[in-house]
């Protein structure tokens, strides 16, 4: 169990007790997935790179949609990944703390209240997915994941910074007709989902994809169906 201040001075405790049924799946994956298995792109051995988080946010959804995942759109006008949906999440401030300790737990509350307005005290987090790596950005990336047990009203909270947050129910994502592979003009070709309006596709795709199959929640679907990015993406 691990313990770091939350941003409003308390504490965050990493636990998997009282987590619903459903996550039971999502909880073995952490627990065993291997970081190759999650990307070829792992950090720099020579400790390069930007330290940064991201929240996986799992909410129990309602009756009809059922269980859903916290995104966000990044502003069009900024200067990295501008108009992608995403994980909230951002670099590490020096308050967050040790990047090799529970830094990461903190930045991923912290820029997620930043980013959409929700209350970090109703999220338990239960996880972290080992460190990877984002070329273009030069982010060393930590997943850390949650449940959002006392969901709380989330919207826009800076325009400069995010065009819209949203949720998707993970019976979309794991919709073969919501699914393709996005081909970048640089030959990248990687997972997508086309879902709320939105097509999800780079490092957080990825983050989905992967934890759709080893949570044993994939479907078989269209590998052959194709999405083109721009060269702007």
């Amino acid at each position: 169990m691990t313990r770091a201040s939350n941003t409003q001075g308390g504490s965050v405790t990493l636990s998997k007790e009282g987590l619903p049924a459903w996550l039971d799946p999502v909880v073995h994956a952490v627990e065993t997935v291997e970081p190759l298995q999650l990307s070829r792109f792992l950090p720099p051995k020579d400790g390069a790179g930007r330290q940064s988080a991201v929240l996986v946010l799992f909410g129990d959804g309602d009756g009809e949609r059922g269980p859903e995942l916290l995104l966000m759109e990044r502003a069009s006008s900024l200067r990295s990944h501008a108009g992608q949906p995403s994980f909230p999440g951002g670099a590490l401030d020096p308050e967050d703390g040790d990047p090799k300790g529970d830094g990461p737990l903190r930045a991923a509350l912290r820029e997620a209240e930043e980013e959409t307005g929700l209350d970090p005290a109703g999220v338990q987090l239960f996880g972290v997915l080992p460190k990877l790596y984002i070329p273009v950005s030069g982010f060393v990336v930590t997943p850390v994941l949650g449940w959002w047990r006392e969901p709380s009203p989330v919207a826009v909270v800076d325009p400069n910074e995010t065009a819209r947050v949203f949720t998707v129910p993970v019976a979309d994502l794991t919709d073969p007709g919501n699914r393709a592979t996005a081909v970048h003009p640089s030959g990248h070709r990687g997972p997508a989902f086309l879902v709320e309006s939105a097509l999800v596709w780079g490092f957080t795709a990825g983050i989905i994809d992967r934890l759709l199959h080893y949570s044993g929640w994939e479907r078989p679907w269209d590998r052959e169906k194709q999405v083109p990015l721009d060269w702007r993406a």
